[in-house]
């Protein structure tokens, strides 16, 4: 298992907010992590899919911050290098977000993309 104790690995991030949130969310939940990985499908081509899991591939990329624990799965980092999770409360709504610098076009909801 790939495993940092940074906010960044292999060009993946988890913000401060989102870091809080997870927290919150996964407070008393011993071992828990949040799982993001890329599925084919979605209106432009690639979704994002968030689980909660409370086990860990051996090959799982384990991004950590400030106690809060992102997994993601070898062929999904392809696809997220240099992408940050963050976490928003507007207008619109509570909600995970991912920054893809590797997305060159998503459709309005923010939950799909194409390379």
């Amino acid at each position: 298992m790939n495993e940092a104790v940074s906010p960044a690995l292999e060009g993946v991030s988890i913000s401060a907010s989102a870091a809080r949130r997870l927290n919150a969310i996964l407070k008393g939940e011993q071992g828990a992590a949040l799982r993001i990985s890329v599925k084919g499908g979605g209106c432009s081509g690639f979704q994002y899919a968030f689980d909660v899991e409370r086990t860990r591939a051996e090959d799982d990329v384990v991004v950590t911050r400030d106690g809060a624990t992102l997994l993601v799965d070898p062929v999904s980092l392809e696809l997220l290098k240099g992408a940050e999770l963050d976490f928003v409360d507007d207008l619109m709504g509570q909600s995970f977000r991912v920054k893809n610098p590797n997305a060159v076009a998503s459709c309005g909801c923010g939950v799909s993309f194409s390379v």
